[in-house]
């Protein structure tokens, strides 16, 4: 008989794992952290508005009339595109079809958005099209869809046309993550930009006291990394404990996602309060900080390959997309904003019962009607038998089309209110319409679990079997298939 007697934690909904594909976590031996909106969560628009901050002025620099441009995190999400051809923000299908679409900050109407993709598919591996895959991308995207109002004012020097301001618009953001004012605005000041979490130091000494080798891997700077991470961890640790006593094997300067696809040097952090670098030929010590290097010369270190290891991080291309095509690698994908699209979520579930009973009965309807058509057409043409007698079809065809107008009525608000859950601009961010979003196809395919941070691994822990339930499919049986 069970043992009701053990409660086994049940975080919120917003707070669990989810998953894609089944991960046993007993099976994992070494697990690899990236730093930056994975072990340290951000407020995001506190850091994207700084980051749009020194990207304007060095676009000013150049002459460019960019003064009254603000960051509007509002306008910009994760997992829209960017097309460099035509000067707009999209959401996609799974399948690529666009359904929404921004022009400088003006969104496109009915017919706009048809003339300029009907038959059009995004596709990823075409440069035209450039993802938003991170909260790092947020900042460039509003800094893109502004600059587009200026390319189209004719404002910006000759030559400059989408594709240029993109080119401009990423070199300066670039910038201002590689010259280190942006984080030396961060250091100044972490309250405004970390969000502390308690948990996840639990979370990570369940995991090492489990038997796992815990990795950082980052593409920060030792001088950053070590100032975030101890003031993200060493808080809540034992006295006398400090973030290193987390991890053996330290990373720094990783520059994923060559980390994974190359062969890159690697270096030894010799002086720690300096930085100071000299070549490593050797095997990665436990204990030591080490700056660039590959997954290789970890998976040698760690003598383990392919699905022993999991890696964790927030950037679907340079964490686990690579890590996962390349080297077989589990990942764990984190979604910072997963929260607050759950949470959407489960507030409107309620109302999207609601809509599903009515799309059932729509559903029913275009059905009757398509049958009534065609008993009519064979009536009319004499090639074959009606399907059946249905007496004045003409009447019966419209007092079915009618009853669908006015379903039409009930549904377009609550189809309308469900496209603006989480965000007013462009709604969830897992989904367009009634289908999967292009995020989330990508989610689907790199991302073993994820969920919304670290900490959420606290519960239910390292031994944890995180396994995918059966999936429905179009032909499976449904209730709302049996409605009459």
């Amino acid at each position: 008989m069970p043992d009701d007697s053990i409660l086994i934690p049940d975080p919120s909904p917003e707070r669990r794992v989810f998953t894609n594909r089944t991960l046993n976590m007993r099976s994992i031996k070494a697990i690899g952290y990236d730093m930056d909106y994975t072990l340290t969560q951000y407020h995001a628009e506190a850091w994207e508005a700084k980051a749009f901050g020194h990207a304007q002025d060095r676009l000013a620099g150049l002459g460019w009339p960019v003064e009254p441009l603000e960051f509007d995190a509002a306008m910009v999400s994760r997992g829209l595109v960017m097309d460099l051809e035509l000067g707009n923000l999209l959401k996609a299908t799974r399948f690529g079809w666009v359904i929404r679409a921004m022009h400088g900050t003006r969104f496109l109407d009915y017919h706009e958005l048809r003339r300029a993709y009907s038959g059009t598919l995004v596709d990823l591996a075409e440069d035209r099209y450039v993802f938003l895959n991170t909260l790092f991308s947020l900042s460039e995207a509003s800094l893109f869809a502004q600059g587009v109002e200026l390319v189209d004012a004719g404002r910006l020097p000759r030559g400059v046309g989408y594709r240029e301001l993109f080119t401009a618009v990423r070199a300066a953001i670039d910038s201002a993550h590689r010259d280190g004012l942006l984080k030396a605005d961060v250091l100044a000041d972490p309250e405004r930009f970390i969000v502390l979490d308690g948990d996840i130091v639990d979370s990570l000494l369940d995991q090492k006291h489990a038997g796992k080798r815990m990795m950082l891997i980052t593409n920060s700077e030792w001088s950053f990394a070590s100032e975030i991470m101890a003031y993200t961890f060493d808080r809540y640790l034992p006295a006398g404990q400090t973030w290193r006593d987390l991890f053996g094997t330290v990373i720094v300067s990783a520059a994923k996602p060559g980390f994974f696809t190359s062969s890159n040097p690697l270096y030894k952090v010799v002086d720690e309060e300096r930085g100071l670098l000299e070549p490593h030929h050797g095997s990665i010590e436990h204990g030591d900080v080490f700056y660039g290097g590959n997954a290789r010369l970890v998976e040698e270190y760690l003598g383990l390959s392919g699905d022993q290891i999991l890696y964790v991080g927030d950037h679907l291309y340079g964490d686990v997309h690579f890590s996962k095509a390349l080297l077989r690698w589990r990942t764990a994908l984190i979604l910072q904003e997963l929260e607050s699209e759950v949470r959407a979520l489960s507030g409107f579930l309620p109302t999207q019962q609601r809509l599903g009973e009515l799309m059932a009965q729509k559903e029913h309807l275009e059905a009757k009607l398509s049958a009534l058509r065609l008993a009519a057409l064979r009536a009319r043409d004499g090639y074959a038998d009606p399907m059946f007698d249905v007496g004045d079809g003409e009447a019966a065809i419209i007092e079915t089309r009618s009853k669908i107008l006015a379903l039409d009525d009930v549904i377009a608000p609550l189809a309308i209110e469900a496209g603006r859950l989480r965000t007013e601009a462009w709604g969830l961010m897992m989904r367009a319409g009634a289908d999967k979003s292009l995020l989330a196809r990508q989610v689907e395919r790199y991302a073993d679990i994820y969920t919304s941070r670290v900490s959420n691994l606290l519960y239910p822990g390292p031994y944890a079997m995180f396994r995918i339930g059966r999936l429905d499919l179009p032909h499976d049986p449904h209730p709302q298939h049996e409605i009459r």
